[in-house]
């Protein structure tokens, strides 16, 4: 087994696609950061300027963590589809170079094999997150130094800056958790087609429609949201709420855990029934 997982992860990442998404974030998060660096005085005297009436502002209401909060916000829009190029590649992958009939005819069951296929799909969201949340976390406070970080929810609230760190990595484990669902749903879509862009498209246009449905100003729709990935996605968000609702979180979790081991099941059904003889 341990052979197996050390061959699919040499051939995962071995393959360009599979950095594309380090290229972004890399390229991305220093641009961001240091235009902060550099508008940051006049961004910060038009935010001034809208709260001197209500509030007395102490200190920097620009610094690397609220920039880093700043970049979570804006990011997480596109990191489900930098993580699809991979997990919808999984399967489409063997398809698409014709190794499936190779692959499938080992001595391992297939079984093991989808097990450690997925076991690095996990492994790849793990470490592409942590890669996202170190350099924007650590290039922000590096260049634009620490304090106190404002949230606008139900109002503005103020968190202190020794009470962020925590708050950022309980943030960065949960959107592991988030992206952890897309991946697996680029998965269970890539167990049925024989090309990489099927699996991509299914689950963008997935995540676009519920997204859609999820934020619809429609009350009819209110009872069905609560059961929509999409809606449960922003989870890491909670983690800079005072207090932190915990059965919130808990509740999100489940949510995203269902459909997470539900594409794996279904991944697991399509692939124990594949055809390679055809």
């Amino acid at each position: 087994m341990l052979r197996l997982i050390k061959a699919e992860f040499v051939k995962t990442f071995l393959k360009k696609r599979t950095y594309l998404g380090f290229v972004v974030v890399a390229i991305v998060i220093p641009i961001v950061v240091l235009a902060f660096q550099t508008e940051g005085g006049r961004l910060e005297r038009m935010a001034a300027r809208n709260l001197a009436n209500d509030f007395l502002i102490l200190g920097k209401l620009t610094n690397g963590w609220s920039v880093t909060h700043q970049i979570m916000n804006a990011l997480w829009i596109h990191v489900p589809l930098l993580i699809t190029f991979v997990a919808g590649d999984m399967l489409a992958g063997e398809a698409t170079a014709g190794t499936y009939r190779l692959v499938l005819t080992r001595s391992v069951s297939r079984t093991a094999i989808l097990f450690v296929k997925y076991l690095v799909t996990f492994i790849y969201v793990i470490v592409f997150v942590i890669f996202l949340g170190v350099l924007s976390a650590g290039l922000s406070v590096l260049l634009l130094g620490t304090g106190d970080l404002l949230v606008f929810h139900n109002g503005i609230l103020v968190l202190p800056a020794d009470d962020l760190f925590w708050r950022f990595a309980l943030a960065y484990g949960l959107a592991i958790w988030s992206m952890m669902t897309v991946a697996s749903i680029a998965f269970f879509a890539s167990s049925f087609v024989e090309n990489a862009i099927g699996p991509i498209v299914a689950t963008m246009g997935l995540i676009i429609v519920f997204t859609i449905l999820t934020f619809l100003p429609i009350e009819a729709l209110d009872p069905a949201r609560d059961y929509m990935f999409t809606y449960h996605m922003a989870v890491w968000q909670k983690a800079f709420e005072d207090p932190v609702p915990w059965s919130e979180i808990v509740r999100s979790l489940i949510n995203l855990s269902l459909y997470t081991g539900g594409a794996f099941a279904g991944a697991w059904l399509v692939f124990l029934r594949k055809d390679i003889l055809s």
